[in-house]
């Protein structure tokens, strides 16, 4: 299943709901990634596809300073699962991919 592209996610944490994007590429057959939130852009790791599974890590610093781990199922253009920062209890994620202009689009 390709998922590379950018990400538009959503996910619902008890402080309130967080908007990312995760743009996910390939380089030497390797999948590599990155997310963005407000002004802080991360790179994501660990991250590995298995059939339609996705997972990665990353870190971030705001609004706390948390390790989270993303575990999401991909349905063509559409993503859900959860996102766990230690012993918090998961939240939820889901995401769309954005759509690739065609050819001459601006």
């Amino acid at each position: 299943m390709a998922v590379e592209g950018t990400w538009d996610l959503s996910i619902s944490t008890p402080i309130g709901r967080i908007k990312a994007v995760v743009e996910l590429s390939r380089q030497d057959g390797v999948l590599t990634g990155t997310a963005h939130e407000g002004e802080e852009s991360v790179p994501l790791s660990d991250i590995t596809l298995d059939g339609d599974r996705l997972t990665w890590k990353q870190s971030v610093t705001k609004p706390l300073r948390l390790n989270l781990a993303f575990a999401v199922t991909v349905d063509g253009e559409t993503l859900t699962g959860t996102s766990k920062a230690g012993r918090l209890p998961a939240s939820k994620v889901t995401g769309l991919r954005r759509a690739v202009p065609a050819p001459g689009e601006h």
